[in-house]
């Protein structure tokens, strides 16, 4: 049952528009929204009148009403008085509504529209409205009519790409690479390439970048951006790199110290006049996107463009179907198992004691043959993500939901990984010290003689000082991974 009489005022006529939008808001609650259903009893009339109301914040919200009612009936309905409403800021929320509807059969009128406002020649005061009927627009018809991706060829080709990295140890990277020429970045490396499929195996980067060849930095208003992007080779790369033919679609990024504020409105300018300029050749949407654009602002307020592609499909990491809050990153997983492998050996004995969901292990799987692994940890959910995650990987791992203080084992492990337990709402720093103390302590139990714990930790400081206490165990490395979280990697060997 309606837990206000807003319906029986807009019946009345009373305060209609108030009304309306206290009406739209109440039904956000899924339990209000069937109730006025049920109380319509599939007659909507009470708001399709409304759609021709004199007020267009009527029109606004009765059309957003009705959309929620999602029912396939009214989307003709909704058209109809969508092409003949003249208020430019309501006409994005006919299209909103109409996305809630089955509304296949109008495809054609929906290309038609879209169609018509690419290639409108848009006044200042319009565009913000436009823009917005154009983005719900191009949501619905990509709906019905997404077509295929393209696909990636130039793996052959030689090609200038960027590899973002820990800033901290871009080198790692570097060693794996098949090529001598590399140049260091601030996040990365950049370097040309004819071996890329090779260079994707690589697991410690974070993503891959394409400089667009020629193509000097954007400056100016977002329409003398636009222009610049494409009179440069972003068409010409994208071609000759992918089968098939525009449109692509697009997401852009701009990465600058300008206010979140200014950055959207950047965004949303540049990206219509991207489709604008290419011709709806290339075609932004949030979802399904084939590549991103991305504008990186320099110092001198120029922005360097670059291609983050979506059509080369990265399976690195693509066993990480579960996680938790609290799990690690697998390209820092990798980073800290590559940064570890001189102190680690093959055919090992490992175990993790705090095993999440699994993310360490089957990384250390990943770097070289083990001869057992086996990972534990307290929390059942855990367990079973982790068990989820391993079987994704395919590498034979054994998981124990059990207390690692409890933990007994008939033969003593190699090696420990893990990702240490951190201080939060209900670990204070005195109860970390304790629990790192009982691990080292327990450790001494489960940890053959010359054996390595691989540690990483957000608390670096209070491992340091709980393994001075103990004879038995020697530091032999420390990384910073990340200044801003304090999160180190600590190899510690059993003497």
């Amino acid at each position: 049952m309606l837990k206000s009489n807003y319906l029986e005022q807009i019946r009345e006529n009373c305060n209609v528009r108030q009304n309306l939008i206290e009406l739209k808001q109440l039904i956000r609650d899924e339990n209000q929204k069937k109730a006025l259903a049920y109380e319509l009893a599939g007659d909507f009339s009470d708001f399709t009148a409304l759609l021709s109301h004199e007020d267009p914040k009527v029109r606004k919200n009765a059309v957003l009403i009705l959309g929620e009612m999602e029912c396939d009936d009214l989307a003709d309905q909704i058209w109809k008085a969508y092409e003949a409403e003249q208020t430019m800021f309501v006409k994005a929320d006919y299209i909103k509504s109409l996305a809630k509807c089955d509304c296949r059969h109008l495809l054609p009128c929906l290309k038609k529209r879209l169609q018509e406002l690419s290639e409108k020649e848009i006044l200042p005061d319009e565009e913000k409205h436009v823009r917005s009927e154009m983005f719900a627009l191009q949501a619905l018809v990509l709906k019905y009519d997404r077509p295929r991706q393209h696909r990636f060829i130039g793996y052959q080709d030689e090609t200038e790409i960027i590899l973002m990295t820990n800033r901290n140890h871009r080198k790692v990277t570097v060693d794996q690479l098949p090529e001598s020429e590399v140049k260091m970045l601030a996040g990365g490396v950049k370097f040309r390439t004819t071996h890329l499929e090779d260079v994707l195996k690589i697991r410690t980067y974070s993503e891959v970048l394409f400089p667009i060849s020629g193509q000097k930095a954007l400056e100016g208003s977002p329409d003398h951006m636009s222009r610049q992007l494409l009179q440069g080779g972003m068409m010409r790369f994208l071609n000759d790199h992918h089968d098939g033919v525009s449109p692509y679609y697009f997401r852009l990024e701009i990465k600058s110290s300008m206010t979140p504020e200014r950055r959207i409105d950047l965004v949303k300018k540049m990206s219509l006049a991207i489709e604008k300029e290419s011709r709806r050749k290339l075609v932004n949407t949030t979802s399904g996107y084939e590549l991103e654009i991305r504008l990186v602002a320099g110092k001198d307020g120029k922005f360097v463009p670059l291609l983050k592609l979506s059509t080369i499909p990265d399976w690195r990491f693509s066993y990480r179907k579960e996680v938790l809050p609290t799990s690690i990153a697998p390209v820092n997983a990798a980073l800290i198992m590559k940064l570890s492998e001189p102190y680690l050996k093959e055919n090992a004995r490992v175990l993790d004691p705090f095993c999440g969901t699994g993310t360490m292990l089957i990384e250390r799987a990943r770097l070289q043959p083990c001869h057992t692994l086996y990972g534990i940890d307290i929390l059942e959910e855990a367990v079973q993500k982790a068990r989820i995650n391993t079987e994704q990987a395919n590498i034979p791992i054994h998981y124990i939901n059990r207390n690692y203080f409890d933990f007994k084992h008939e033969y003593r492990f190699d090696e420990i990984v893990t990702n240490m337990p951190g201080a939060g709402k209900n670990k204070d720093l005195q109860s970390v010290q304790l629990l790192y103390d009982r691990f080292l302590k327990k450790s001494l139990e489960i940890l053959e003689k010359d054996g390595v714990i691989v540690a990483y930790t957000t608390l670096p400081d209070v491992l340091e000082k709980v393994t001075r206490k103990y004879q038995e165990y020697r530091i032999l490395k420390e990384e910073v991974i990340n200044e801003r979280e304090n999160s180190r990697l600590v190899i510690i060997q059993r003497l």
